[in-house]
């Protein structure tokens, strides 16, 4: 009875000893927006839209302490339409896909992952999703100034090394080979020092669109936190051929007793394409969002956001991301909406 006794608790003890050495986790986020959008001579459109105060999605990470210091992980996130109940038909795990090994050394990572300009893109007042996000004009339609490339938030087949922490400097390196497909090559950087108040980065990258010129993407970050508000900026430059955007973004986000109040202005002045291109001299855009979020508890929040951008000579940038195939260019484009978001 006693030597059952004991071999029980050996196993028992093994098996304490293994899970805490190796781990897990399912996460997540549902969101879901009701929302009013106008653009131009397309109209009105009401909508139930999915991930406007941070985007909809489900994934697995793990980890594994392999001893020494050194540990192996993983990590496989898939985006979905809360409004549908669709998953991304092209890429099931589209949002990350990676596995690592790390340690003393910093990390190797393996798989499709953002990119370093994007990464140091992040710290928007809006969270770079929905209809008040700096993401529109960053991240939307039209992003990669009319070029194939495909790296604008994300890299596929991405070698990436991230340093390890040295008080508060980060930084990464990334290689993406194109493995036949134009507008996949990618090679960049980012640099970076973040304390208690302050984070301040910069990137470039640069991506073979199989023509002369290759695009390039850089930009350089810095947020502040002041006690009673944290100020939010990036100045996001882009480059093709003769096309260019030069993106300056400020905003800030100030915490009240109950959530957070956010407000953000870009201006994205373009210049370089032909005529009636949306990327010539005077093809501008600017946007200017207010918006609140109210914590209902550590996980699940009410928002709301009110967001108006107006176009200049051919700009056809809409607060959806995507401009909709009615609305003329120099025509403004205005929405407002009303969600719950909901973290797993």
């Amino acid at each position: 009875m006693n030597r059952k006794m004991l071999t029980l608790a050996a196993l028992a003890a093994m098996s304490t000893v293994a899970s805490a050495q190796s781990s897990v986790t399912l996460f997540g986020v549902v969101d879901a927006a009701v929302r009013s959008v106008k653009n131009g001579s397309a109209g009105s459109q009401t909508q139930l839209a999915s991930g406007d105060n941070m985007t909809s999605r489900w994934g697995l990470r793990g980890v594994e302490d392999l001893g020494g210091g050194l540990r192996a992980s993983f990590h496989l996130e898939s985006q979905f339409a809360v409004d549908t109940g669709t998953a991304d038909p092209a890429k099931f795990f589209g949002r990350r896909s990676t596995v690592s090994l790390s340690g003393g050394f910093g990390e190797v990572r393996l798989g499709r992952d953002y990119t370093p300009t994007f990464m140091n893109g992040l710290g928007d007042e809006f969270g770079i999703v929905g209809i008040g996000s700096r993401g529109i004009f960053l991240y939307g339609a039209g992003s990669n100034l009319g070029s194939v490339a495909s790296t604008v938030l994300r890299a596929d087949n991405a070698i990436s090394y991230l340093l390890p922490a040295m008080g508060g400097v980060y930084g990464q390196i990334q290689v993406a080979p194109s493995e036949g497909i134009v507008g996949n090559r990618y090679t960049g950087g980012g640099l970076g020092y973040k304390n208690s108040a302050m984070d301040v980065g910069v990137a470039y990258g640069v991506t073979d669109v199989g023509t002369p010129s290759d695009f390039k993407h850089y930009n350089v970050k810095f947020n502040y936190m002041f006690g009673f508000a944290t100020l939010h900026t990036l100045y996001d430059v882009k480059t093709w051929g003769g096309r260019k955007t030069q993106d300056i973004s400020i905003g800030a986000s100030v915490p009240v007793a109950t959530g957070t109040i956010r407000v953000g202005y870009t201006r994205a002045n373009r210049s370089g394409g032909p005529v009636g291109s949306g990327y010539a001299d005077g093809d501008d855009s600017s946007r200017l969002a207010i918006g609140y979020v109210h914590d209902l508890s550590k996980r699940t929040a009410l928002y709301t956001t009110y967001s108006r951008i107006s176009n200049d000579g051919a700009a056809r940038s809409s607060v959806l991301g995507t401009p909709p195939a009615g609305m003329l260019g120099g025509e403004n484009s205005s929405g407002f909406e009303v969600g719950l978001r909901h973290t797993f």
